[in-house]
């Protein structure tokens, strides 16, 4: 049972700079002395969190597409984080989970920050993704998700589920939609800083799973203040990360799989979730 080695990077951003940011995580990218397994950088980070899509959309095999095959085969790790992509006169804020040999995942963010109205400038996504790295399953996700637990579901398979009609256990064989590590991207400002934080714990504690989450410093191009608060957290809701609020910083995580399914093992609530099925 192999460890897991995630790097976060918390960066301020040029606003709606393309060249910039990327010249700016290729300096950090390449800084990286750690043996890491995957490096994730906020959402939106080729522009940061911006509705004036159309200047700044790229195509799936745009410039900063190739710059994350580029950096992946220099690290030889996964890299990962959402920019803007068009498709078809559409627009996604779109993750990319790119490896080192050149093949990736992407993930739509389903839930688009209203009091932004993003939902005006963007297309929601309607399938989860789910990726394994080294023996790991990650689920990713993009900011504003982190406030939608149905979504967020970890559904773990018990040994011997429980029938139907006693409404305990999950019905699922194969572990489909099951993860070890939920790991968010964001651009979450420092004035809603309490909510990040305590939902970062909650999440990892409902889902008996590591939780990464990933976000800016700085201000952005409407003078909105990031504070950062990038944290990994273990399954007990406990920070086990460095990272300090308002400050640029590269840390690399260890995450024990052994201490993840021990305390899977010694502490089986989710043998008692709770059954539903969701609807896109």
């Amino acid at each position: 049972m192999k460890d897991l080695n995630i790097t976060i990077i918390q960066s301020s951003l040029h606003w709606e700079n393309i060249d910039e940011n990327l010249k700016m995580f290729s300096q950090k990218i390449s800084s990286i002395k750690e043996k890491t397994d995957l490096i994730a950088l906020p959402e939106m980070f080729s522009t940061g969190f911006t509705m004036n899509n159309k200047p700044f959309a790229e195509k799936m095999g745009g410039k900063t597409f190739e710059w994350m095959k580029k950096m992946t085969k220099e690290k030889n790790c996964v890299l990962m984080g959402s920019i803007i992509i068009e498709e078809k006169g559409k627009y996604f804020n779109r993750l990319i989970w790119m490896r080192a040999d050149g093949t990736f995942e992407t993930y739509d963010k389903r839930h688009l920050f209203r009091y932004a109205n993003e939902q005006d400038h963007y297309t929601a996504g309607n399938k989860k993704l789910i990726v394994e790295l080294n023996g790991w399953k990650i689920c990713p996700m993009v900011c504003y998700d982190l406030r939608f637990p149905v979504w967020i579901r970890n559904r773990l398979t018990p040994p011997h589920p429980q029938p139907l009609s006693q409404g305990r256990g999950e019905q699922n064989p194969k572990g489909e939609g099951s993860y070890d590590v939920l790991l968010f991207v964001a651009n979450w400002p420092e004035r809603r800083s309490h909510p990040w934080k305590t939902l970062l714990m909650a999440r990892a504690m409902e889902n008996q799973c590591y939780v990464v989450g990933v976000n800016r410093i700085g201000n952005d191009g409407n003078a909105i203040y990031h504070s950062g608060d990038s944290a990994a957290i273990n399954f007990k809701g406990e920070i086990i990360s460095k990272t300090k609020p308002h400050e640029e910083s590269i840390e690399t995580i260890t995450l024990s799989k052994i201490e993840l399914e021990d305390w899977r093992k010694n502490f089986p609530a989710w043998m008692d979730a709770d059954q539903f099925n969701l609807t896109p």
